[in-house]
């Protein structure tokens, strides 16, 4: 989700730039709505478990697309299914994604550590291949949507400005604990109102503790669409996340998003669009040196995986009001 939510500043530069140029954008249905403020974009629907699944069904998909009179495809994902897309379209300009394999190996390996290219600049630069520069200058964020009732009934936002809060990754090593979480959540609900995203049942019943524990903090989890969870975040005044989509979804939008890292660090290119280096909370380098253990937080020695814990409630607090008051 994450990767998906980062193209998305990319193409809004691009839309500004080059409004002649038609974008379609191929992805998983669920995520359309990432791209439904960028008006001159549009979705075509991979559906993978399905008509698209396998050798065959790429093929299918390849057919289909052909009869979009493609010019050419940037390739922003550069996994074995768009490799092999991209020989089914035979003939057709492609520019694939230079992940930064070796780079961001020799970052977790210690051999290196300084900031690798971004993400965002990486998308970029597969456009700029295709005679498309980008100028990051240009991106334009949406303005806060307006909320339907279905939102309002849940979220109260005529109560105090909103903070939202994803306090869950993928992996456990780029996540805060729990119970520390709580303490923040409590804190910042005193001035603010809370409002917490998550995915899965028992995200979705932890989260459902904290609200029913704390005034002005209300779960989302399980409760909006995607895209209806894009609308309220675009009305918040931050985002408080790990190093995940929650992080990127926000900054996709134009809001300020504080990320709090573990195991992984903002050097590999993964922190979210056009957020300063002040608003990445990270562990004491000097105390756990080995610092990013790897890209995606799956893995880490001994000692680190509860790492990002060692940074205190009250000095990510102190941060979010700093950030805010600013």
């Amino acid at each position: 989700m994450g990767d998906v939510a980062m193209l998305v500043p990319v193409l809004s530069a691009f839309t500004g730039q080059y409004p002649g140029v038609k974008i379609t954008v191929l992805t998983r249905e669920f995520f359309a709505p990432f791209f439904k403020h960028l008006p001159t974009v549009e979705v075509f629907y991979a559906n993978l478990k399905a008509e698209h699944k396998g050798i065959l069904g790429v093929y299918k998909l390849a057919k289909s697309l052909k009869n979009l009179q493609i010019d050419a495809v940037a390739d922003c994902h550069n996994v074995l299914r768009s490799k092999l897309l991209k020989f089914f379209l035979g003939g057709i300009h492609c520019v694939q994604l230079d992940k930064g394999r070796a780079e961001k190996k020799a970052l977790t390996t210690g051999n290196i550590f300084k900031q690798l290219k971004t993400t965002h600049q990486r998308y970029a630069d597969v456009f700029e291949k295709l005679g498309y520069p980008i100028d990051f200058s240009k991106v334009q964020f949406p303005q806060p949507a307006a909320l339907n009732q279905k939102i309002n009934d849940i979220i109260k936002t005529n109560v105090k400005p909103c903070i939202a809060i994803a306090p869950f990754a993928a992996h456990e090593g780029k996540m805060y604990p729990w119970e520390q979480m709580l303490q923040v959540i409590e804190t910042l609900s005193k001035n603010y109102y809370i409002l917490l995203f998550g995915g899965g049942k028992k995200e979705a019943d932890l989260l459902e503790t904290a609200a029913l524990k704390f005034e002005n903090v209300i779960n989302l989890a399980g409760k909006l669409s995607l895209s209806e969870e894009i609308d309220v975040i675009s009305n918040c005044k931050l985002m408080l996340a790990m190093d995940s989509g929650n992080g990127h979804m926000a900054a996709m939008l134009g809001i300020k998003v504080m990320t709090i890292w573990g195991v992984t660090h903002p050097y590999s290119g993964f922190a979210p669009f056009n957020q300063p280096e002040p608003h990445q909370i990270l562990p004491d380098k000097n105390k756990y040196p080995l610092i990013p253990t790897s890209v995606y937080g799956n893995k880490y020695p001994e000692g680190y995986k509860d790492v990002a814990g060692s940074i205190l409630p009250k000095s990510i607090i102190d941060k979010v009001y700093s950030v805010l008051n600013r």
